[in-house]
């Protein structure tokens, strides 16, 4: 199994690559956990029911055309596409391409103290299917 640094991920939200504000992304893809443990069974038995996710994504804040404030303010309250890779080259099978949409659904354009590094950090959860893609 190959191993990696992780310092070229690639995140793009409502077209914009964002990935050089990006300090880390973690993309949380769950399923129900059903239970299905009838009489007579004497452990539990479960199955997997509707997946859900949240896309989580520290960002160093930027106020400048086409970047961080501007491309996520205006997104509110609404679902966006949203592409992730662990690196920004080309999708293949080693560097699969996570998409779907978000609910932008906060917006926290400031959240730091005196001398600290203005970041805003953001939890979207996912709106439908999740697709991985390898080519």
């Amino acid at each position: 199994m190959a191993t990696f640094v992780l310092d070229n991920a690639s995140v793009t939200l409502n077209s914009v690559n964002l990935s050089d504000h990006v300090q880390s992304v973690t993309l949380d893809i769950t399923a129900d956990e059903i239970v299905t443990t009838s009489m007579g069974d004497t452990f539990v038995s479960r199955t997997g029911g509707l997946k859900d996710g949240s896309l989580n994504i520290e960002f160093q804040q930027d106020f400048a055309a086409s970047e961080v404030d501007v491309t996520l303010f205006p997104l509110l309250g609404t679902t966006t596409a949203f592409i992730v890779k662990a690196d920004a080259g080309s999708t293949s099978t080693t560097n699969p391409a996570y998409t779907g949409s978000v609910l932008v659904s906060s917006h926290a354009p400031l959240a730091n103290g005196v001398g600290e590094l203005a970041t805003m950090s953001v939890t979207f959860p996912t709106s439908g299917t999740i697709t991985r893609a390898t080519s």
